[in-house]
This record gives C-alpha cells, structure tokens and sequence, in this order.
C-alpha cells in the first residue's frame, strides 16, 4: 500500500485519469493474482516488483497511445488500401556509435545493415545480372557484401537476438549471463569480438566500423509483455477512450502475463519494410555530416571520406564508372531518338538496326547493343538529349509560328466584330444620351423663363407700389412749396412794384440831366467816328476772346468733375471690396463657431447619455438637469439670434451693394455725358478760335490801311497799349510793329517760297515724336530715353507754359494704348518706368503761376491747390556743388505750369499707381496657386524627410517654394532691366510679401491639417528659401519685405517647438508671438496635433488664460477676427519717388536717335 499521503494523492490522480476504481488500480500495482488448477492465489508484491508493475503499466499506456497516434495519422492522410501504386519516404540517419551503446543502437545498427544489403543488390548485384542477362561484354566488378553480420545478429536459432529472447525468457537471466553466452556461441566469428577490459560488453563489426554494446539492459528493454490485472483494470474504465486502447480479446482472459519480445517483433517489422522496399523502384539520398561541431563552413575531409566509403558512395561511383548506368528498351531508345534520324525509320522493322544506324549518325562510341536494351556510357545520353532537343526546339518554333498567326488573326476578326458591335452600342447610348440632355435643357429653360417672369414681375409691382406711394407724397409736398412759393412771389412783387417806381423816377431825373450833358458832348465827339468804329470792333474781338476763356473755364471745370468722379468711384469700389472681404471672413468665423457649438453640444448630449446608462435606475424618480438643458437651450437660442443676424447683415449688404452699383451706373453715365460735353465744348472752342483768328487777321488789316491812309506813327505805343487793353495776350498775339513791318513774315520763308503754318508743323512733330516714342528706343545711363525725350520736347515747345495744347492729350492716349496688354510684365516695366521718369522730370520743372520775378525777390508762398502740390516736390540744391547744380539747371529747368500741365501731372500719377498695381497684381496671381501647395508638406515625404528644417532644400518637394523663387527672381530681374525707380521695387516686393504672409497664415489657422510640427518644420524650410533671396536682393530692392512675413513665421516657430506644455502664456506673448492676437494663438494652439513625435500642445491653464481673455475682448469686433486682410492700396507717394532719384542723373542721357536726324528736332543736340 502507500507509504505516505503524497503517494495517495499521486494514486488518486491517476485514478481520476483514468476513470477507474481507485482500489482496483491500487491492488494492480501492488498485488498479483497466481491461477492454479485448485485455487486463486493473491500475492502481494515488494517495493521494488511495484514499482516495476507501475513502469511496465506505463510503457503499456504510452505504446497504446503511440500505436493509436500512428492510425490517426495514417487514417487522416487518405490512403487508398486498394491502391496498386505506393510513393513512400524513408529517413534514417545511419550508423550509430556513442560512448555508450544500449538496445536502441543495436537496433538501429541492425536496420541499416539490413538498407545496406537492399543497397548493395540493387545497385551492384542487380546491374552485373542484368549485364548477364542481356550477354554483353563487360568484366566482373568485386563490392563487399554484409550478408554474414545479418546471420549474426538474426539468424536462428544462433543469433544475437534469439539468444536475447531465450535469456529474457528466464527469470534468474541477468545482463552477465547473456554476455558469457554471446562469448561461448561466437568466439571464433571473425565479425564478433569481446573488448580486453570489458566484462560484458561485445563489439560487432559492421560494414561500416565497428560497434561496442553495453549489455546491462538489454534484457529489461527487450521485455514486451502486458499484466492481465493492469488489461483487465483499463478495459473496465469509464472513460470511452482508455477502455478502447486495452480491447479485451479471447486470448486474454486467462490472468497469466503473457511475454513479448521487442527485438523479434522490431525485426519482423524490418522484414516487412524490406519487403515492401523490394516491391518497389527504390532512389537513394545519402546525407552527408561535413563535420562534428555542427557549425556552418566547416568540412572535415576525414569525416566526409569515412560517411562516403560506409554508405557504399564510393563503392557505387567505381561501380558506375566500371559500367553503363544508362540503359533504355529498343523500342523506348527508338521512339525517344527517332527524330535524329528520320530516314533510318522508313521501311525498317528492325529496331536492333534502327538503333546501331541512329548511333552511329550520332557518332557516339562505347555503347553496348543487349538483347532488348541499349547501354551507354555515363554522359552519352546527355549528348543524345541535347541534339533532340536542338530539333524539337526549330520544329516547335515552326509549330507555334502557324498556330500563333491562327490565333492571331482569330482574335483580332473576334476583336473587330466586337469593337464593331460595342461602337453601335455606345453611340446609340450616346445619342439617347445627347436627345435627354436636349429635353432637360429646354425644359430648364422654359422653367427658368417663368420663374424669371414671376420674380421679375412681383419685383415690378413692389417698386411700381413704393413709387406710386413716395409720388404722392412728393406731389403733395411739391404742391405745398409751390402754393407758399407763390405767396411769397406775390408779397414780393408787390414790393418791387413799390421799389421800382421810386427808382425808375430817380433814374428818369439823373437820365435826364445825362441826356442834356451828353447831347452837348456828342456834336464834339463827329469828328472821331471812326476811331469810335474801330473802338467797337476791338471791343466785340474782347467779347469773343472773354467767350472763349469762359468756355475754357468750363471745359477745365468738366474734366477735373471727370476725374474726381472716376477717383471717387475706384475708391468706392475699393471699399466695397474691403467691406465685402470682412463681412465673408466674419461669415466663415461664425460658422466655424457655430460648428464648434454644435460639436460641443453633440459631445455634451452624448456624455449625459454615457451618464445616465452608467447611473443605475430608480424607478418613478426622475431627474433631469434643468440647469444644464437651460444653458444649452441659451446657448442655441443666442446662436439662432446669431446666425439670424449675420443674414440680416447680409441681406443689409447685398442691398447696400445694388444701392452702390445704381450710384456707380448714374455717375458713369454721368461722366460719359460730361466727356461728350467736353467733346462739344472743345468743338466750340476751336470754332470761336477759327473766328478769333479770322477777325485778328481782318483788325490787322483795317489798322495798316488806317494808319496808312491818316500817318498815324509806326511804332505807336499808347496804341498798342490800347490794343493790349482790349483783351489780348501779349504772349499769343502778335505786336504791332510785327504787323505793320512784316505782314507777310508767317506765311513766306525768307526765299519767299510758301511753308506751312506753325500749327501745322507742331502737329507733324508732335506725330513723329509720338512714333520714335511709341517703340522701344531703350535706355541711356540707366535712364529711359522715351522719357527725357517727350521731356525736352516739351520744354522746348513751351507746353508747360501754354493756356491750351493737345500734346498732353496726345501722350495720355499714347500711354494708355500702350499699356493695354496687362499680361506682360516686360512691357508694363518699361512704361512704368519711363511713366515714373517723366513724372519726376515734370514735378522738377514746375513752378506756381506768378512766381516768375527776379531771383532778388522774395518768392510768395502758393494758394491754389497745384501750386501746394508742386512746392513739396522741389528739392533742395544745398548738397551739390555749383557745378553740377548749373548743369542740372541747364537739363531740368524751371517753368510756370499752366493748368494743362497740372492735368496732365495728375494723370501721370494715375497712370503710374495703375502700372504699379497691375504689375503688383500679376506677381500676387503667379503666386496664388504656388502658395496653396507651399501651405501643406507632401504626405510622402513625412516619414523621413521632415526631420530637419533644412534638408527640404535638397529634396524634390521642394519644387514650390523654388517657384515662388523663380518668380520672384524673374520680375526683379525685368525690373532691374528697364530701371524702375529702387522705391517702387520696395513697395512690389513689400506688398508682395504681405500677401504671402495674409494667405499662408490665414490657411494655417483654417485647415487643420496644416497645424502640425512637421507642416511646421516644411514652411519653416520655406520661409529661409524667402530669406535667403531677401539677402541676395539686398535692401536696395528687397527693403522691409522680410518683416512682412512675422505672423507666418511667428506662427511657424511656434509650432516646430518641442515641448510646448512647458511654455506658460507670458512667455509666448512677449517672447515667442508678440505680434498674434490672443484669438490667433488660441486657434493655432486648439489646432495643433504633432504627426511625428506624438508631443503635447500647450497646457490646460495656458488655454483657460487665452479663454478669458477672450472673453473679455468678445465686446470689441475687431479683437473677434483672428484672419488677416490684404491690404491692396498704393503704398507709396509722389515725395518719396521724386526723393529716390536725383536730377545730376539726367546730366549724360543721350535722346532718342531717330528724331536726332530729324531737322526739326536740332534742339534735341544742345
């Protein structure tokens, strides 16, 4: 029984695993039970038999479950009983020979001599018999056959292991007897041998060495027998599959242990496999070991050559070599190689033939001809497979040529057919397609034209009704003004009826005292009629030229009405579009509150939800947050009352818009009603000024035959100064010595050949100047050529002096024709260039009307509105020295401008903020579309490259921001090519990169995508890209364009910061963004999400601090606006372009050379 309670838990266990009866298993370890004839005698066991009871009772249950194992697997792998074809695989490793070799060596030892013998008659004894068989001349081959250590280990009844099983069979037999009686039966066997210091070992010499054997458990390991009380004890089990293992058969019922020997049934299964292996084509692997440590790269030659020479490799190699190991049947050898010989089939039958010819053609030698086989050397049949498939090889191709073109053309004859078919299908599709489309389109349009009508026709009747309601009341009240109008017309006439009578009575008294006084005069005054005369039409030629100044008045009262109309419309359209900007910003700020609002109250409603199923139910009490669900129905309340106003805003400015847009029509159609006026009152003009002409030309004469005929003196001054009374200017007319002296000198050359009038030949040199200037003529020291020459020409010509000239006129539409293709930014360089150039030289060169005195006289300061704007555009000579300041008098000199001059000033200044703003606007469009994709790195490049700010220079992705760079490299260098002025570079360049600041930074807070640490680092490379072309522009062109860029790269240094929740509030206002406003860092901070190092935003306080004063701020509109505007206005003015360029500049500009052949252009050369 068991000796403590650890073995009856143990006993227990088992008991409970094998589903029996735990005394029953108890008296089958510890007891037996002896049947004889009489009785049933039970026999308890000793220690040391239990516990080889309790070990054979294990080997028996893992046998049972091996052999159960091996049915599973070979059930489950499907093979057919009835097969007559086997495939099997057999691995084993070979000969074994340890330190200590026991029963299993033994057996294993046996098993590959029993492969080896299989081995040896299949390769060797098998080939020389059939050598035989077929009777050809070969030479007998020697091999060593292991026939005789198989008859010593299993011959009976003298074997190895029949002396085995007749030592385990009695029970006194021990592991020393069985040596002395493997040493007395096998002492002279040459293949068995005993050690010298060994007393019960035994070494048997295999074929491949020799094996030494431990005998001590050969016996215990040899025993196979099963107790009857264990069988009977497993077959009553409760458990299906243990009573299952243990089958009770007829055989057993007696209660005798019945023996077993493991080596006669370990060599019955040997017999069998062998069997099966002759049954079938047996291939042979040998598994070569190269050494003994079991490592890589190692061969131990001696090792190697030993495995080879005891597998028989060598063996079978010298047997190979000695013999033919290739052999095919006739009919086999003729079928197969047929084809190298074709001519050799044609009317033989004799295959014996057909091969010896087919050899023979082959050129093969070595060969032997059998009875019914063909024997080639090794290596023969490889060059007999070669050359058969060279021939099968160029007839395949042939084949597969023909088959390839019918499958060709078959395919492509289906092809067509299809495509055929599929294209009547598609086009049918397409018209049924193109027949709806027409439908809806005409029935959208009809649908369009009555709804149109309706709208248009309720939009008539709401107008028709309002103006029928505010005539009435405007008839009314013009009604009533015009009953008090008459009133007051009827009280004041009866005043001036009163009034009139006394004056006509005074005037009647004085009329008469006059009358008297003049009639006594006027018999004095008949001798000077005539001059009376002449007197009167000076007079009337007064009245004329006073007419004219009127109309002048009038025409320069209309165009200056122009263009405050036009000034005041673009800056209506300016601040419409500033208006219209803002109010969509706000728009997109309310919606994205409104979003966030929403969100908050989804995430709100769904944490109430998650609470109240978390919260456990008490039934008939409910609860509910009525201070919450308030806030909430507060909040949606105010963002209802929100988005209600923010339509209202809109409607309000949609309507201030059509309002706006009327306005701009009537003023428009105002100031094309002023700009045909000015065209009548011009047409006028000239008509009075042909009359003014004609009647000076007719006053001439009636002077000269009036002096002629009475001997008035020539050179009469008080009658010139009379003349000059009357209303002519000394600078336009002609004096009167001129007419007396030379009538003839405006119309005769001194060669007294007819020329043209003066007005004429300025009108073909004002035609020939606008040619020579209208093309590209270049530039001269760095100076436009255009330029300076339109400028001489004019001063040469005294236009700025002159009361009226077209010249202005002429270059304004000049300029203006030019400047029509907006698209090219060459060609808009250049006329701003020499647009600003003329500007300059025109600005130097005027003076205000009535300053022309003596350089003694003190200056008056200027009170008309020209002369102001004139006076702070002079500079100052102090910082030249006398030298260059006469030459620079000599280029630009000092004029009175007339008014035609100061309009024309001011056109210019429109004429260059326009090229400015077009050329400004063009580079901001170039840029427009390179920013969207700079605002966003690429998303293939987020793994590795976005690691370092600076390594995006070296990678493709860069392609964007180069170019920007491009961009801006090339407008600077069209800049720098036609000169324009280092101010105006600044300010395009300025403005520029406060666009490209508004548009990065506002899609950084709009897209949160973009808001990222490596988006951060990608704009960052960008924004040095920037930099680096600021310096290389230097502060001549680039100025202040850098600083531009502050809340973009503040914004971005914000971002590409590691460890942002260790930064407090105060630290990021004054230190890291002091120019973004509390709503801007707010955004960027809600926003932020790091792709690559998973870092954390700012803190929690940090965003409660930006709350607050957000809050606090919520009352002013402006702080509630985090985007940026672009500011699209002129930046510069006419002081700092004129202080940008010096006069001793001009000093060496050569004119245009065309019109320095001209002969009416002389003045060009001094």
């Amino acid at each position: 029984m068991p000796k403590d309670e650890k073995s009856w838990f143990h006993l227990r266990t088992a008991a409970e695993l094998f589903m029996c009866d735990e005394k029953a298993l108890e008296d089958s370890l510890c007891r037996r039970v002896i049947v004889t004839r009489d009785e049933t005698i039970t026999k308890e066991l000793d220690p040391e038999a239990a516990v080889s009871s309790r070990d054979a009772l294990a080997k028996v249950v893992y046998s049972r479950l091996f052999d159960w194992l091996v049915d599973k697997i070979n059930n489950s792998i499907g093979q057919d009983p009835n097969s007559k074809y086997l495939i099997g695989v057999l691995d084993i490793y070979g000969f074994e020979s340890f330190k200590t070799n026991s029963f299993e060596q033994f057996c294993i030892n046996l098993t590959n001599e029993k492969l080896q013998q299989h081995f040896n008659q299949h390769v060797f004894k098998m080939e020389q018999e059939e050598y035989t068989r077929e009777e050809i001349n070969w030479s007998y081959i020697e091999f060593i056959d292991n026939q005789d250590v198989l008859d010593l280990i299993e011959k009976k009844p003298g074997g190895i292991i029949a002396l085995l099983d007749e030592a385990c069979m009695f029970p006194r037999s021990t592991h020393d007897t069985f040596a002395q009686k493997l040493y007395q039966t096998f002492k002279n066997h040459k293949r068995f041998s005993k050690p010298k210091l060994a007393r019960s070992d035994f070494t048997i010499c295999h074929y491949a060495g020799d094996v030494t054997y431990q005998t001590e458990l050969f016996l215990e390991k040899n025993k196979d027998y099963v107790i009857a009380e264990h069988q009977a004890l497993l077959s009553a089990s409760k458990c299906s599959f243990a009573s299952s293992l243990f089958p009770v058969s007829n055989e057993e019922t007696s209660k005798q242990s019945k023996f077993s020997s493991i080596g006669s049934r370990f060599k019955q299964q040997l017999q069998a496999l062998l069997e099966t292996l002759s049954a079938t084509e047996p291939h042979y692997i040998r598994c070569v070991k190269p050494n003994n440590l079991l490592k890589p790269h190692i061969f131990e030659n001696q090792n190697v050559l030993q495995q080879l020479r005891c597998g028989g490799v060598l063996e079978a190699i010298r047997i190979s070599c000695a013999g033919y190991p290739t052999k095919r049947p006739f009919y086999e050898f003729v079928d197969r190689f047929g084809v190298l010989a074709p001519e050799a089939l044609d009317g033989s039958t004799d295959e014996v033939a057909v091969c010896k010819k087919l050899l023979e053609k082959v050129g093969l030698e070595g060969y032997q001809i059998g009875k019914t086989k063909v024997f080639l050397r090794a290596g023969q049949m490889a060059v007999l497979d070669t050359k058969r498939t060279e021939i099968l090889g160029k007839s395949a191709s042939i084949i597969q040529r023909k088959i390839r073109s019918y499958m060709a053309r078959k395919s492509f004859i289906l092809f067509r057919r299809s495509t055929i078919l599929i294209q009547s299908v598609c086009r049918g599709e397409l018209a049924r397609h193109d027949y709806e489309t027409m439908r809806r389109e005409a029935s959208c349009l009809r649908i369009q034209r009555d709804l149109r009508m309706y709208i248009a026709r309720k939009a008539y009747k709401e107008k028709r009704a309002s103006a029928l309601s505010v005539q009435t009341g405007m008839r009314g009240m013009a009604a009533r003004n015009e009953l008090r109008f008459r009133r007051q017309t009827k009280a004041a006439i009866l005043i001036q009826s009163h009034c009139r009578k006394f004056l006509a009575h005074s005037k009647y008294v004085k009329l008469k005292k006059a009358t008297i006084t003049t009639q006594s005069a006027w018999r004095g005054r008949v001798a000077r009629k005539e001059l009376r005369s002449l007197k009167m039409a000076a007079r009337e030629t007064g009245a004329l030229q006073a007419a004219k100044n009127k109309l002048e008045k009038q025409v320069e009262e209309l165009t200056w009405r122009l263009q405050l109309e036009k000034r005041m419309r673009t800056d209506l359209e300016e601040a419409k579009t500033q208006e219209n900007t803002k109010l969509r910003t706000a728009v997109q700020e309310l919606q994205l509150q409104l979003k966030e609002a929403k969100d908050t109250l989804v995430k709100e409603r769904e944490a109430a939800k998650l609470a109240a199923e978390t919260i456990p139910v008490i039934q008939e009490v409910p609860v509910v947050d009525h201070e919450l669900t308030q806030k909430l129905n507060a909040e949606n309340t105010e963002l209802k009352d929100l988005v209600n106003s923010l339509k209202t805003k809109i409607i309000e400015t949609e309507k201030k818009y059509e309002e706006t847009y009327k306005l701009s029509e009537e003023r428009l159609k105002q100031a094309m009603e002023a700009e045909s006026m000015i065209v009548k009152l011009k047409t006028t003009m000239h008509s009075l000024e042909e009359r003014i002409a004609d009647m000076e030309s007719e006053n001439k004469i009636q002077w000269q035959s009036l002096l002629t005929n009475k001997g008035v003196p020539a050179h009469s001054p008080d009658l010139a100064s009379k003349v000059l009374e009357n209303g002519n200017h000394a600078n336009e007319s002609i004096t009167l010595n001129d007419l007396l002296l030379t009538p003839e000198k405006g119309f005769e050359t001194p060669d007294n050949k007819p020329r043209r009038p003066p007005i004429d030949r300025q009108h073909e040199d004002v035609d020939a100047l606008m040619e020579c200037v209208v093309k590209d003529v270049g530039f001269s020291q760095g100076k436009p050529v255009a330029a300076f020459t339109i400028y001489k020409c004019l001063l040469h010509w005294k236009s700025f002096e002159a009361e009226r000239t077209s010249v202005f006129d002429r270059l304004v539409q000049m300029i203006g024709s030019a400047i029509e293709d907006q698209d090219s930014n060459d060609h808009m360089a250049y006329w701003l260039s020499n647009t600003s150039t003329l500007l300059f030289l025109l600005q130097k060169s005027m003076k205000p009307a009535g300053t022309a005195g003596t350089a003694s006289v003190r200056k008056p300061q200027p009170t008309s509105l020209f002369g102001r704007m004139t006076m702070g555009f002079r500079s100052s000579p102090s910082t030249v020295n006398f030298g260059a300041a006469s030459a620079a008098l000599e280029t630009v000199k000092q004029v009175e401008a007339k008014y035609p001059a100061l309009l024309f000033n001011q056109q210019l200044i429109a004429y260059v903020e326009k090229m400015y703003g077009i050329i400004r606007d063009n580079l901001k469009k170039e840029l427009g579309s390179l920013l969207a994709l700079c605002i966003q790195a690429p998303r293939t490049s987020k793994g590795s490259v976005l690691r370092s700010g600076r390594s995006f220079g070296k990678e493709s992705h860069t392609n964007h921001w180069q170019g920007i760079i491009d961009c801006l490299n090339t407008l600077l260098t069209t800049l720098k090519e036609n000169f324009v002025p280092p101010v105006l570079v600044q300010k395009i360049f300025t403005q520029t990169f406060q666009y490209v600041n508004v548009q990065l930074f506002n899609s950084l807070l709009l897209r949160r995508e973009c808001c990222t640490f490596s988006n951060g680092e990608y704009v960052k490379s960008g924004l040095a890209e920037l930099e680096l072309w600021c310096c290389q522009a230097k502060d001549e062109y680039a100025g202040s364009a850098w600083d531009e860029l502050k809340h973009i790269r503040q914004a971005v240094g914000f971002l590409v910061i590691h460890q942002k929740y260790r930064i407090s509030y105060d630290e990021i206002i004054n230190d890291l963004c002091p120019v973004l406003s509390v709503q801007q860092l707010y955004r960027i901070c809600t926003l932020y999400w790091d792709d690559n190092y998973n870092t954390r935003s700012v803190s929690s306080e940090v965003i409660s601090s930006m709350r607050v004063l957000m809050t606090e701020d919520s009352n002013n509109a402006v702080s509630n606006s985090f985007l940026l505007d672009d500011n699209s206005s002129i930046p510069f003015s006419i002081d700092e372009l004129s202080n940008s360029i010096e006069v001793k500049d001009f000093l060496d500009v050569k004119p245009a050379l065309d019109l320095l052949e001209n002969p009416y252009f002389h003045f060009l050369h001094e």
